[in-house]
């Protein structure tokens, strides 16, 4: 299907991105979908967007006669898109439209491997759904990934109403709190083990998933191209101290990321919330590095990341090769003088090994020294004590046993919760 994408520059908007950037983003949304044949995209102006048709009747026919000529049968449009504009520009233009969130959606859908990730987006496809006219409700009959937003083999046209769309949502939820208490299970067993859980995050095409194979060796797929990860992956590592770590490569996070993706990955985010250390990936390289930053931090806050956790969190500046020589150099010194900052190159491997020493001296806790007192009963108490390799010494009493130990915070608080 030939496709083309449209970016609605409207003036009155409070916070207007700069058009060229994103449409070179919806471009490179649309280059990710695949299945499409990208013909091209433009930014079209616009004083204001109009309720029943986004656009006037002017540009209306002009778009019309041009993707007609085209051969146009899919049209992108990147931003907020209602069911009755969709409804009246398909009449008008007589192809597919689908506005940023739905092919957000079909590009997760295509992308999930996983079974939580195929629920997670199916979730939020229905939830997407469930607001606005249920056209093509077919993605649980299709034989590729997607959601039948831009048609393909096996499609069909059926009726779905509210009820039905409910009745699914429903089932999903269950099948994904079974999953989530699958996940929580798996995260209470490495608290078991002193492992501590470091989680990459950052804009989508921001360079995580390099920075997690550079670091771990392995070969989780790396491509120059949007949500190229979409199922979390982890991996134990070994820092060079000896300190034995999770990192976790998390999903790319996007401007206007649809709140219904935000809900349905919560679970699947957890592992952020919980993380020791978060390190945030940024493509300094990228003219709207600041915007990515700051699209990043407000996702993080909505998930629940406090701002008061900025000491666990560092910022890896990467892609620093793709920076001219001066500004590089700039970036570099800013870089220096603050410890929550790095300047890195996932792709040459600069900047790596100082990463791995940050990681290491932001993980290091002061330690102190304890005397615990444990009845004889309480032998799991114990056991987990010296799983820790923290016991200093041991006395047998008449009523259990003396330890003493040295621990760090974190222990002490994982000790008490036993």
């Amino acid at each position: 299907m030939r496709a083309y994408v449209l970016h609605p520059d409207i003036q009155n908007e409070p916070e207007r991105r700069d058009p060229a950037y994103a449409l070179e983003e919806a471009l490179a949304l649309a280059e990710a979908l695949g299945d499409v044949e990208l013909v091209g995209g433009e930014i079209v102006p616009l004083p204001r967007a109009r309720a029943g048709y986004l656009f006037g009747k002017g540009k209306i026919a002009e778009l019309g006669a041009r993707l007609e000529a085209a051969e146009i049968g899919l049209v992108l449009v990147d931003g907020p898109v209602t069911p009755v504009q969709q409804r009246n520009l398909e009449r008008e233009w007589k192809v597919k439209v689908l506005d940023r969130t739905g092919l957000i959606l079909e590009i997760f859908a295509d992308r999930a491997r996983t079974r939580e990730g195929v629920l997670q987006v199916e979730l939020a496809a229905l939830s997407y759904q469930r607001t606005r006219l249920v056209r093509a409700w077919t993605h649980l009959e299709r034989q590729r990934g997607g959601l039948g937003f831009v048609g393909g083999p096996g499609e069909t046209q059926i009726e779905a109403d509210r009820r039905a769309i409910d009745e699914q949502i429903v089932r999903l939820r269950r099948q994904l709190d079974k999953v989530a208490k699958t996940r929580g299970l798996h995260r209470a067993a490495r608290r078991k083990v002193p492992y501590p859980v470091v989680a990459l995050v950052g804009y989508t095409n921001a360079g995580k998933s390099t920075i997690f194979n550079r670091l771990t060796g392995a070969d989780v797929m790396a491509k120059d191209m949007l949500f190229a990860t979409l199922d979390p992956t982890m991996r134990a590592i070994t820092l060079p101290s000896g300190r034995d770590v999770i990192l976790s490569d998390t999903v790319g996070f996007i401007s206007d990321l649809p709140t219904q993706l935000v809900a349905s990955f919560r679970a699947t985010l957890e592992e952020v919330l919980d993380a020791d250390l978060i390190l945030h990936v940024r493509d300094i390289s990228h003219p709207e590095t600041d915007e990515q930053a700051a699209d990043v931090r407000e996702i993080l806050d909505d998930l629940g990341v406090a701002r008061d956790r900025a000491d666990r969190m560092i910022e890896i500046w990467n892609k620093i090769d793709r920076v001219a020589p001066d500004h590089r150099a700039a970036l570099e010194a800013r870089a220096a003088r603050d410890p929550q900052v790095l300047a890195a190159s996932a792709w040459t491997g600069d900047g790596i090994g100082a990463l791995q020493d940050a990681v290491d001296a932001a993980l290091a806790e002061p330690v102190s020294t304890a005397h615990l007192h444990l009845g004889f009963s309480e032998g799991r108490k114990r056991a987990w004590l010296y799983q820790q390799g923290v016991v200093e010494d041991e006395a047998q009493t008449e009523d259990g046993l003396d330890l003493t130990v040295t621990w760090t915070e974190t222990q002490a608080r994982r000790f008490e919760k036993l």
